[in-house]
């Protein structure tokens, strides 16, 4: 399994970035994916994540009404739109494919690529 985040990058308070996540390696039809996000000295956090179908999305509250997680436009990918971008969202972030229990916790996921790091100056 292969998985590749991008379009990280530097931006200021009240930004916006688009990541996008490719998987390959395994069919993820049954599967959904979810973002998960690290900052220095911090343990892995969730953000977002979705069912393959679309139907069910899940945010943490503290990127409500910031972030959206969607299917990509290509198959087995998947992309998170943050807005409104604060320097706490400062983490490298991560996608993974979802395997089993919450979707909420990272212990359900299953794959790690390397991340993206997204910077917000303040």
């Amino acid at each position: 399994v292969q998985l590749q985040a991008s379009g990280g990058g530097l931006v200021q308070a009240g930004g916006s970035l688009r990541l996008s996540c490719a998987a390959s390696g395994r069919t993820f039809s049954a599967y959904g994916m979810g973002w998960f996000r690290q900052a220095p000295g911090k343990e892995r956090g969730f953000v977002a994540a979705i069912t393959w179908s679309g139907g069910n999305r899940y945010h943490a509250h503290a990127v409500m009404g910031r972030f959206t997680i969607s299917r990509g436009s290509a198959k087995n990918m998947v992309d998170l739109q943050m807005n409104g971008l604060k320097p706490e969202d400062t983490a490298v972030y991560y996608c993974a494919p979802y395997d089993s229990g919450s979707y909420y916790s990272d212990r359900s996921y299953d794959y790690w690529g390397p991340g993206t790091q997204v910077t917000v100056s303040s």
